[in-house]
């Protein structure tokens, strides 16, 4: 049984890295903002749980400048021929690369826009 968007949510606590657990909750709630479906955040918020918790406590979001360092984490979903011969990783893995690209989408285009913007029009007030 799949797991409800509140129970991962719940699971946001339990990373290890503050400022990855910060970021997280930021990405769920600008996406209950912009009325994305329960499923869609859920399953973008497992997929960027775990790449978190791949990281571990010392790596923030941050600190991804190359796409090896996710790769890496992609990569961890590679089966062996033995183990799924049809190669359904594949869809699993590019299933991750999409949900990790909108996060990392929003983290530069629209993590702290708001308070951008507020500063950009204080420039526009001249007493």
């Amino acid at each position: 049984m799949p797991a409800k968007l509140s129970t991962t949510i719940s699971k946001i606590a339990t990373i290890s890295n503050t400022t990855n657990s910060v970021l997280v909750k930021k990405f769920c709630e600008y996406m209950k903002a912009n009325g994305a479906s329960e499923r869609h955040q859920n399953n973008s918020l497992k997929m960027v749980i775990a790449f978190a918790n791949f990281l571990g406590p010392d790596v923030t979001f941050y600190d991804i400048m190359r796409k090896d360092q996710i790769t890496a984490f992609l990569d961890t979903k590679i089966k062996s021929l033995g183990e799924d011969p049809d190669k359904k990783w594949i869809t699993t893995w590019n299933y991750y690369l999409i949900h990790i690209k909108l996060f990392f989408r929003w983290l530069h285009n629209h993590n702290g826009k708001a308070e951008d913007e507020i500063l950009s029009q204080s420039e526009w007030i001249t007493p």
